[in-house]
């Protein structure tokens, strides 16, 4: 009887193993064009959309906070820093949900193109994590305290953010397609190189 418990246990185990196989994710290589598309998108909302200087400066200007305390009364302050702090926290959001989808390509594709260098990509990768880690703690710091709190560390994300751009911008380019024409023009007709 412990035997045939014993066979059953390893049937099912194996059973298991072989469904988990046959239903984890297939090879990264397949849609790469569009988690290409996905990166490239993010990558243009957060040096286009979300960390332009003057976005920044325009969200978080002290000036319109000491305008609307001096000069309005009550009710419309207090609407007015509710209504900042729904901003800046969808903003730092929407920041780290980018920055996620850049991650997610980076971590699945950055290690098929030869030039990249192990070095490069651990430090992407740190860049990402404390990123992130600032992004939340950004989020968590606007929601309690208002988004008047911390301007230097908004500054600071916002600068790394932009430099983690320019370097993902670098580590993909070797995706664009002008850089893909010179293995085009070596292929002759009907063998194809690429």
């Amino acid at each position: 009887m412990i035997v045939l418990i014993l066979y059953l246990s390893i049937g099912v185990g194996l059973l298991a193993l072989l469904t988990v196989l046959a239903l984890r994710k297939h090879s990264p290589v397949e849609g790469s064009a569009h988690l290409f598309v996905e990166a490239r998108g993010s990558l243009l909302t957060l040096q286009q959309g979300l960390l332009p200087s003057d976005l920044i400066r325009r969200i978080f200007d002290r000036r319109d906070l000491e305008y609307v305390t001096g000069e309005m009364p009550a009710g419309i302050q207090r609407l007015f820093l509710a209504e900042r702090k729904q901003i800046s926290v969808q903003w730092v959001r929407r920041v780290r949900l980018e920055l996620r989808n850049l991650m997610h390509f980076h971590r699945g594709h950055s290690r098929f193109h030869g030039e990249i260098s192990v070095l490069t990509e651990l430090r992407l990768a740190s860049s990402f994590a404390a990123l992130l880690v600032a992004c939340r703690f950004l989020e968590t710091v606007f929601y309690f305290r208002g988004p008047y709190a911390a301007p230097s560390m908004v500054k600071a994300t916002a600068s790394a953010a932009a430099r983690l751009c320019a370097t993902s911008e670098k580590s993909m380019s070797f995706l664009n397609a002008a850089n893909l024409r010179p293995f085009a023009e070596d292929s002759k007709r009907g063998n194809a190189t690429i």
